[in-house]
Parts: structure tokens; sequence; C-alpha cells
């Protein structure tokens, strides 16, 4: 069985996340999506409301499931017996850091492969961040997440209409 794994810290997930998920589903046997525990970032979502929120919406791959990890990814890998780590890309910029991230992860565990998936033309602006940001300001993001996540970052976050 071939097993990727997709981190991430998923602050909220986007249908750009979506689009990497449902092509990874298609070249893998199974897909773990996992959620990055990072104690020195303060997410808007815990991680308990992350992880169903990824449950909700990736229940439409069967060959998907969802998790969460602290500490180093490859660990987390190979705890799973994974053989490549899927990570997503927009932007050149994108590209330098997790280039450098996927080297340093081979060479702590050379057996682990980078998979980089360049975004859907309509997902290569999107962010999480930049989600948040049009909600706080009162700006719609339909389309742009799934509704679920929709709904609830327009209850935590109030405009700022000023």
């Amino acid at each position: 069985m071939r097993l990727a794994i997709y981190p991430g810290s998923f602050d909220p997930v986007t249908n750009g996340h979506l689009d990497i998920v449902q092509r990874a589903a298609l070249i893998f046997d199974q897909v773990r999506v996992a959620v990055g525990v990072n104690p020195s970032k303060v997410p808007l979502f815990d991680v308990a409301e992350r992880l169903a929120f990824l449950e909700e919406v990736c229940a439409p791959f069967p060959n998907v499931r969802v998790d969460k990890f602290t500490g180093l990814l490859v660990k987390y890998a190979l705890a799973h017996k994974a053989c490549a780590v899927v990570k997503g890309l927009r932007a050149i910029s994108d590209f330098e850091y997790e280039f450098q991230q996927a080297q340093m992860n081979r060479r702590i565990s050379p057996e682990i492969d980078t998979l980089f998936v360049m975004t859907s033309t309509e997902y290569s602006y999107l962010s999480s961040s930049v989600v948040k940001e049009i909600v706080r300001y009162g700006g719609s993001v339909a389309g742009l997440v799934p509704d679920v996540v929709e709904q609830a970052l327009r209850a935590k976050l109030k405009p700022d209409l000023s």
C-alpha cells in the first residue's frame, strides 16, 4: 500500500487544499491529511475544530484519513510507513520554502520522498491567511472554502467595516 502524508496547519482548510487532497487521492492508495500542531503559533481554530472540518470535507474521499501530529513530519511519516509527503504549490515563492523543507526531510529520512503538486489555476492566489482577512473585513469567501468553514469563519470573526 502506498501511503502519502499531506501536512499543513489547515487554519482553515480551503478549496485549494481540497484540490490537492483530491488529486493526491488519485495517485496514492491512501492519503493522510495531517494537521501539524505547532505550539509557537496561535491559530484561529483549535486542533479539534480543524480536524472536524477536515473530517467532514474529506468524507467523499474513501482513501483519505485525517490525523494530527507534533514534532518532525518525517518521524510521523516513518511511524505510519508512508512513502511520500505531498505538498501543494501555488507560486514560485512557495517552491523556495518547500524545496528547502523537502531537502531537509530527505536528509533526515531518505526513504521519504516529497511530491510537489501544483494547485489548480483557480486557487493559485488562495491562502488561509487571505481567507481570514477577507472575512475579517466583511468580504465573501464563497467558492474559496467549504460552506462549513465559511460559516465558522463568520461566527468567529467579526467584520471590521471601518
